[in-house]
């Protein structure tokens, strides 16, 4: 199964939205209370808006541990080096969770858009992973 069947699989979707401005992305499962659009940038401001105010940070907080399967079979594939598609999956269900959680943080204090967003991650023990997405939370005009 190789990585993008597995998030298939997962029902998370990345969903562009029309737009001149840059980083409007969507990533809910099917499932998720919130399917409106939330502005999500790496930058400072959103192309072709204002900022009306600033509501404070958003974040979205995950620890993760690989599995007893993943983490073996990850483990044997570490013998051989290169990529470890099983530890990359930990990873991307670890990083796309935290950034659920985010929007949800910033739909919550009404935001309409998050800037300067970024991620953080802090190794905790052996296979447990912290994994942190946050972010501005503002207002537009």
């Amino acid at each position: 199964m190789n990585y993008l069947t597995t998030l298939r699989k997962l029902k998370f979707y990345h969903k562009p939205v029309p737009s001149t401005a840059f980083g409007r992305l969507l990533a809910f499962p099917s499932h998720a209370r919130y399917n409106v659009c939330m502005i999500v940038t790496t930058g400072n401001d959103v192309t072709g808006k204002e900022i009306a105010e600033y509501l404070g940070v958003v974040r979205g907080i995950v620890v993760r541990a690989t599995g007893i399967g993943r983490g073996f079979i990850g483990g044997i594939k570490s013998i051989a080096g290169g990529n470890i598609e099983e530890f990359t999956v930990v990873c991307e269900e670890a990083r796309m969770e935290a950034f659920n959680r985010m929007v949800r943080h910033a739909h919550e204090v009404h935001a309409d858009a998050i800037i300067a967003m970024r991620y953080d991650a802090t190794e905790f023990g052996q296979g447990s992973t912290e994994v942190l997405a946050y972010g501005t939370a503002v207002k537009l005009n």
